[in-house]
């Protein structure tokens, strides 16, 4: 079963987090419990809050993923960069469509 993570946190350096973002994903690319899919989301209504949306193959893969050292130092690296500590929502996927 697929399985998703919600981090939601607020960063007035959106630049940064983007590009450390796109280092952890050159890092971690073939890696085998890497992500499978990252949106990531601004709140229109709130200016500086963002959610990421994380999704894995499996909560295994995730959490193989959270194991690995890389993981926690990309997580301290973000945090750094936020305006408040980010919060995680763990969530099974139940349903997923694609409208074309």
């Amino acid at each position: 079963m697929k399985f998703v993570q919600i981090i939601d946190f607020e960063t007035d350096r959106i630049d940064e987090m983007r590009a450390l973002s796109e280092d952890v994903d050159k890092r971690f690319a073939g890696r085998e419990s890497s992500p499978a899919r990252r949106l990531v989301l601004a709140d229109r209504n709130q200016p500086g809050r963002y959610l990421a949306v994380i999704e894995f193959d499996s909560h295994e893969e995730a959490m193989r993923n959270s194991a690995d050292p890389a993981t926690s130092e990309f997580a301290e690296q973000m945090a750094a960069l936020c305006t408040r500590p980010p919060s995680f929502t763990d969530c099974d996927v139940v349903d997923m469509s694609d409208f074309e």
